[in-house]
């Protein structure tokens, strides 16, 4: 395969135009080329009148040798891709099979792994399935009656479910994880384009669907999951784990799996997991992360701004990043940004509110929201101990419950600059998951995250046009950004108890679906690079 960068189109083209710009670019002769395929496909959007679809593409052709001899420029290679793979078994045995505890992005993908290779995993999760889930959230968002666990934060899928669904990731990927989590999001459902899009994404919508397809293949490997089950223990004994206790949500009943393996894939909102394990020794640490607002515009002016109003029309809803460094050390950037998305609901416990951003698969909602965050570290929190990122959390979650009386509290970003309360929308309304009101935002925060969240709207607008314009909707509060605690693992990505393997997002090693999926993978290659099973399964 030859692999050529950096081919650059109009974003108006056709197929057929691209196949003759991949013809040209190698020089073919009529009948060289058998075939191409997609690598990769970004939009390049720097001038605004020259708005152009950039391609890799992977070119199988007839007399590959001479071809490459003569072509031209360092943007045409022949292929080499790094295969991914699984490592072999390693030599202790497993009497009993390895316990997952949550199905998050991070514990479905070590669960999805160690089934493929016989491993015979038992997924534990607090939540419901998919299917009761669904029922539970919009019930949550219509009634505003909260099932602690069974919404946006626990249940099968984990939080990422109810999200935008982006599939990219910052993380370094030397031995193809990434693309091996892409191929089997698409082998149970998602679309091919996650493939090569420069900025895939799978929507809520669509990412339902999948989950519950890994879920069955799971389970026909020899996997098995306990749903609506809670960890509330370990038992460990000769200094190693003999067992995970867990309680059944619903009815109380009390379980104890023996197991000499556990995976800690527990989700950045299981505080009172955090708690239970601080409390049988093992080692955490308290970090730092960020809080702020949701807010919206108004996505048709997103668009614009960063296609132009021809391409605009011609390309589906643009997304946005945006970051400043202040001058008082705190940092303030877009998170989770969902083009053509909602506001959602997402809060976990009574008395407190907690925001997100959610993106079906279209992402053909009228507005743009991103969380607008301000970096937050452990001196900000007012406590001490690991778990005293959790309080702050709370404290926030609790004042904006407050300020909206049980319901989201909103208020357009001229009323939180100047201390007044919104009385109503502006040019356009708000797109939102869940009961709402205006309230008091801009009493949430200290003066100091207060005021650098202002100055880094502020700063966007110099960017993005009108990024601050007086109308925008702010929605509070966004405080789930990331864990705020770090369960610390060794080079063997184990505890400090041994057999017990932190993981994922809610242990403090990821940051969105792609790097929890990754870091699952990793936990999984590690189980079985130490351990094997019986000729019997795990059981």
């Amino acid at each position: 395969m030859i692999r050529i960068s950096q081919l650059k189109l109009p974003v108006s083209h056709t197929s057929e135009q691209l196949l003759k710009k991949i013809e040209k670019t190698l020089r073919l002769q009529p009948g060289a080329l058998i075939e191409y395929k997609i690598r990769r496909q970004s939009i390049d959007a720097r001038k605004k009148n020259e708005v152009s679809f950039v391609y890799t593409i992977d070119v199988k052709v007839r007399n590959e040798t001479r071809v490459l001899d003569r072509a031209k420029g360092n943007h045409i290679l022949r292929a080499k891709d790094v295969p991914y793979q699984f490592p072999r078994m390693g030599e202790n045995i497993l009497q009993h099979r390895p316990v997952i505890i949550g199905s998050g992005p991070a514990g479905l993908f070590c669960a999805y792994l160690l089934a493929e290779h016989g491993f015979c995993p038992l997924l534990v999760e607090r939540g419901k399935p998919m299917e009761e889930r669904i029922g539970d959230v919009e019930e949550f968002w219509r009634e505003n009656i909260l099932n602690p666990d069974s919404n946006i934060q626990f249940g099968e899928g984990g939080a990422g479910t109810f999200s935008d669904g982006k599939l990219n990731t910052l993380v370094k990927d030397v031995k193809g994880r990434n693309k091996k989590v892409l191929d089997i999001f698409v082998r149970h459902g998602a679309p091919e384009e996650i493939l090569y899009h420069g900025k895939p994404h799978i929507g809520t919508d669509i990412l339902r669907i999948v989950i519950q397809n890994m879920r069955r293949q799971i389970e026909t490997w020899g996997g098995s999951y306990l749903f609506h089950t809670c960890m509330t223990g370990m038992d460990f004994s000769d200094g190693k784990l003999q067992a995970v206790l867990c309680c059944d949500t619903i009815t109380g009943q009390e379980q104890k799996m023996e197991t000499g393996v556990a995976v800690l894939a527990i989700g950045h909102s299981a505080r009172d997991t955090f708690y239970m394990l601080k409390d049988n020794g093992f080692e955490m640490e308290a970090k730092s992360f960020a809080v702020g607002l949701r807010v919206e515009h108004p996505q048709t002016m997103i668009s614009e701004t960063q296609y132009g109003k021809e391409s605009a029309k011609l390309l589906p809803a643009a997304p946005y990043k945006v970051t400043a460094n202040l001058e008082n050390g705190r940092g303030v950037y877009s998170f989770c940004m969902c083009p053509g998305g909602y506001v959602v609901n997402a809060s976990s416990e009574e008395h407190g509110i907690a925001v997100n951003g959610m993106s079906y698969s279209g992402r053909n909602g009228n507005n743009a929201n991103s969380a607008i965050i301000v970096t937050v570290t452990p001196d900000d929190f007012g406590g001490e101990g690991a778990l005293s990122g959790v309080e702050f959390q709370r404290s926030l979650e609790k004042k904006a419950y407050a300020l909206g009386n049980g319901k989201v509290p909103q208020q357009l970003f001229c009323d939180f600059e100047q201390g007044r309360i919104s009385k109503d929308y502006g040019s356009f309304p708000s797109e939102i998951k869940g009961q709402h009101t205006f309230g008091a935002l801009h009493e949430l925060f200290s003066q100091e995250i207060h005021n650098s969240f202002c100055e880094g709207m502020h700063k966007f607008a110099r960017n993005i046009e009108d990024f601050d314009r007086a109308d925008a909707i702010l929605s509070g509060v966004e405080s789930r950004t990331s864990s705020p605690v770090r369960i610390v693992r060794n080079d063997r990505f184990e505890s400090n108890r041994k057999g017990v393997y932190p993981c994922g997002e809610g242990a403090g090693y990821a940051g969105g679906i792609m790097s929890a999926a990754m870091d699952g993978m990793k936990i999984a290659e590690a189980i079985a690079g130490e351990y094997c099973f019986p000729e019997k399964n795990p059981g």
